[in-house]
C-alpha cells in the first residue's frame, strides 16, 4: 500500500449540546488505523449535564469521575500524539467547541490543535489519487461525484452513528480508506480505458 498521509479522525461526546456543555470522551483513528479512546473526568468548573444526552451517549458522570484521566492529561496527550497530523472530524464546529474548551481548561491556547471538516480530506484524497494516476483532469469532477456518491451508501447503510468517540472515529477512518480505494480503481479502470482507446486509434 503506498505511504498514507498523515491524518487522523477525531470525535467527541459531550455532556450536552448546551452553551455550556463540555467534552467528556474523545477518540482519534489515525490513516494507518492506530487509535485511542479517552474518558474525561470533568474539570470542576464544568457543571452543564443532559440526561437525554446521556441516554444517547451511555456515559454517567459517576463512571466519568472513577475513570475519566484528568482534562490536563488527555489535553497533553492529544498534542503528543496528533503533532504533525492534519485533523478531520464530520462536525468541526461541535467537536471544535469541545476540543477549545479542553485545550483552554488545560492551559493550552484553544487554537493549538485545529479540526477541519472531513468533507475537505474526502475531496483532497480524490484529486490526490487522480493527479497521480495521471488521469486527464476533465475527467476529475465525474469521478468526485461518483466516487462520494458511492461511498456515502454505503456508508448510510451502516445505520446511525454509535455516538461514542472511537467507534465514530472508526467509521469515519473507514469511510476515506473506502473513498481512497474505490478511487483508485475506478482511476485504473479509467487508464485501460484510455490505453485500448489509443490502441484502436
Amino acid at each position: 500500500m503506498p505511504d498514507l498521509p498523515k491524518i487522523a479522525f477525531l470525535d467527541f461526546e459531550a455532556s450536552s449540546l448546551g452553551k455550556h456543555g463540555y467534552p467528556i470522551e474523545v477518540a482519534w483513528v489515525l490513516s494507518t488505523g492506530e487509535e485511542e479512546s479517552h474518558l474525561i473526568r470533568p474539570d470542576p468548573t464544568w457543571t452543564d449535564w443532559d440526561t437525554k444526552a446521556e441516554t444517547i451517549h451511555g456515559l454517567s458522570q459517576e463512571r466519568l469521575r472513577a475513570q475519566g484521566a484528568p482534562v490536563a492529561v488527555v489535553a497533553q496527550r492529544m498534542m503528543s500524539a496528533l503533532a504533525g497530523h492534519a485533523l478531520y472530524a464530520t462536525a468541526p464546529s461541535w467537536d471544535g467547541k469541545w476540543l477549545s474548551r479542553l485545550l483552554r481548561a488545560a492551559g493550552l491556547p484553544r487554537h493549538a490543535l485545529r479540526l477541519k471538516d472531513t468533507e475537505a480530506v474526502h475531496r483532497q484524497t480524490i484529486h490526490e489519487v487522480l493527479l497521480g494516476m495521471s488521469v486527464p483532469a476533465d475527467l476529475h469532477d465525474g469521478i468526485m461525484k461518483k466516487v462520494l456518491s458511492q461511498a456515502q451508501r454505503k456508508d448510510d447503510e451502516l445505520g446511525p452513528a454509535e455516538h461514542r468517540a472511537l467507534a465514530d472515529a472508526r467509521r469515519e477512518q473507514r469511510l476515506w480508506l473506502d473513498i481512497r480505494r474505490r478511487t483508485r480503481e475506478i482511476a485504473g479502470c479509467q487508464g485501460d480505458t484510455t490505453i485500448q482507446s489509443a490502441g484502436a486509434g
